[in-house]
């Protein structure tokens, strides 16, 4: 009895592992959530790292296009529900919301804010579609983003 319940425990582990590791492949194939991340950390990263917000103000109208193609796209299977649609309406009206506040001149103060609001939200996105929910009070949190230029993200 003991070798049959250790035999089933390895096998249940076994396909868990399998479903994990066909969710993460599916994920890594999002295409748009790679192009959005990309201008994210372009934007981004000059802010978080030395206040500079030129970058966000210049890549601004191509985040909140990105952000529509996006939200446009067909979703994988995984993430096809409707949390993650309610996420990809938010990031687009709130890319948009910067671009258009940046095109009318905004303060850098307001970049800012708005940027680190949407970097927020698309880390949101991120922590969804690997099955997890970004909860409060993680905003601070040190994450990987698996492009060279977040290294020091």
């Amino acid at each position: 009895m003991k070798n049959i319940v250790s035999i089933l425990a390895v096998v249940v582990l076994a396909l868990a592992c399998s479903t994990k590791e066909k969710h993460h492949e599916a994920m890594k194939e999002w295409k748009e959530l790679d192009s959005f991340h990309k201008i994210m950390a372009q934007a981004f990263h000059p802010l978080k790292d030395s206040g500079n917000v030129a970058p966000a103000k210049r890549l601004a109208p191509e985040l909140a296009a990105e952000a529509e193609r996006w939200a446009a796209a067909s979703l994988p299977e995984q993430v096809n529900n409707d949390e993650m649609k309610s996420f990809l309406e938010k990031l687009k009206a709130d890319s948009r919301s910067l671009a258009d506040e940046i095109a009318k001149g905004a303060t850098d103060g307001v970049v800012k804010e708005k940027l680190t609001a949407l970097h927020d939200q698309f880390h949101k996105i991120m922590e969804a579609s690997k099955g997890g929910h970004h909860g409060e009070g993680e905003e601070g949190e040190d994450h990987e983003h698996g492009h060279e230029e977040d290294e020091e993200d």
